[in-house]
């Protein structure tokens, strides 16, 4: 790794923490732990960590209302850990703003190169810059009648307002809306926005293409839209006379 990375681990089985406190500090990261939900954020605030671990089943706030008290401050990246196979618990993480998860027992160097790979994807969202420069920028945003998503000051504007958007959900808006009327599959969507190392399934894209969909609903949009193609994948869909 270029730099030491911090990672906070919040698992409430003290065992587990310090088998991968030892993983993670043999591989040049700098550990932090905690063991309850109520931990969390005031862990989050005082480390501000790269990335974080996070068990569903804890003492305290649960890690789904962990989940939705954290997006509303930050974008830290997070692997949830959980002991259930349910379906529904690992889309319900996903629709939080989870990036990844993985079922216990788990193997230690598995978790290891998963984190690695949420780095990887989280490093390649570009930094803010000045103003002036964004607006040189033209390749970076991409407008229609009621829509501006801006991948510099990573912001998405809707009709008048300022939409909060996690960066994964304003990148494949971004990628959509600049290929309008392309049909891509789900395996290309995972490729383009999650990178080729994504251990998760195609169903992270419905996931965020629902969440993306809620929150553009806020206004009417007849002139485009983003379209399921059944048993093929997603296009962002306009008009041909709204086409720049």
């Amino acid at each position: 790794m270029d730099e030491t990375k911090r990672v906070l681990i919040i698992d409430d089985d003290k065992h587990i923490s310090e088998l991968l406190r030892l993983y993670f500090e043999k591989d040049g990261f700098e550990v932090t732990a905690g063991y309850s939900g109520d931990a969390v954020l005031p862990l989050v605030r005082a480390v501000n960590p790269d990335v974080m671990i996070l068990d569903l089943m804890l003492p305290g706030m649960s890690g789904f209302d962990v989940m939705r008290e954290l997006r509303r401050e930050s974008d830290v990246p997070v692997l949830m850990l959980t002991a259930r196979s349910d379906t529904l618990d690992k889309i319900v993480g996903l629709e939080l703003g989870a990036d990844d998860y993985i079922l216990k027992p788990f193997e230690p160097k598995e978790l290891l190169a998963r984190v690695k790979a949420v780095l990887r994807r989280s490093r390649s969202v570009p930094s803010v810059v000045r103003a002036e420069e964004h607006a040189k920028d033209k390749d970076n945003v991409v407008s229609y009648p009621g829509l501006v998503v801006d991948r510099i000051r990573y912001t998405v504007r809707i009709g008048d307002q300022e939409i909060d958007m996690p960066p994964k959900e304003l990148e494949l808006l971004f990628f959509l809306a600049t290929h309008p009327n392309r049909v891509f599959t789900r395996d290309q969507i995972l490729e383009n926005i999650w990178g080729m190392d994504y251990y998760g399934e195609q169903r992270t894209v419905d996931v965020h293409i629902k969440r993306i969909r809620e929150k553009l609903d806020v206004i009417d949009h007849p002139l485009w839209q983003i379209k399921t193609v059944w048993s093929v994948g997603y296009k962002f869909e306009v008009k041909d006379d709204e086409i720049s």
